[in-house]
């Protein structure tokens, strides 16, 4: 899709959700796969994501790095996170992976986490720096010793996520993979969008 020069597009408020049908199906989706995903292959399938994630913004210069791209709005994405950099998917992934290694840390001690989880407040920053990539990779690894630190991840507490329920530890870990999946898609979606953008400005040039 191209992008709007100089346009911030309107978008859905932070927060606001997916569709209720769409919800309601990547909740059954997400418990049924959990289900049926060892933690040794969640563990493969984040730390396979994580490579994948790194690899695409590997030799990427700062400009192509921070450009906002309007992409479609795929299928378990918020519509307000439609119109993000390289490196606000990152950082978006980098809070994300903090904050559900400390929630399986604290329920693997068969305590509930405090406060609640927030979409909103894992929002990136639209002036994140490439910094963002060690400290991504960094958390990543973070995560993978936090899952293996938790001898039982089906536990018996469970703390909700906002959009999909009370999950117990197991739930969340493989969640964290799927959810780098979801945002490995929208990563391609904007360098795709970028390459349209410049075979666009070369063509009206010419």
């Amino acid at each position: 899709m191209k992008q709007q020069s100089n346009v911030t597009p309107k978008l859905a408020a932070t927060g606001a959700g997916l569709p209720r049908i769409e919800r309601f199906v990547a909740n059954l989706m997400i418990r049924w796969k959990a289900a049926r995903t060892s933690r040794e292959q969640a563990t493969a399938t984040f730390d396979s994501e994580r490579a994948e994630i790194l690899r695409l913004v590997e030799g990427q210069d700062a400009v192509a790095l921070t450009q906002r791209v309007l992409i479609k709005r795929l299928p378990g994405l918020e519509d307000s996170s439609r119109y993000w950099s390289l490196l606000m998917v990152v950082d978006h992934l980098r809070i994300v992976n903090r904050d559900i290694a400390k929630v399986i840390a604290v329920l693997g001690k068969g305590q509930l986490p405090a406060g609640e989880a927030s979409i909103a407040a894992v929002k990136p920053s639209s002036q994140v720096t490439p910094t963002v990539l060690a400290e991504f990779d960094q958390g990543c690894r973070d995560f993978v010793a936090a899952v293996a630190a938790v001898e039982d991840l089906k536990t018996t507490i469970k703390f909700p996520h906002p959009w999909f329920g009370p999950m117990d530890a197991a739930t969340w870990h493989f969640m964290s993979g799927f959810h780098m999946q979801l945002h490995h898609q929208q990563m391609r979606l904007i360098l795709a969008g970028m390459e349209t953008n410049e075979s666009q400005t070369h063509h009206s040039v010419s």
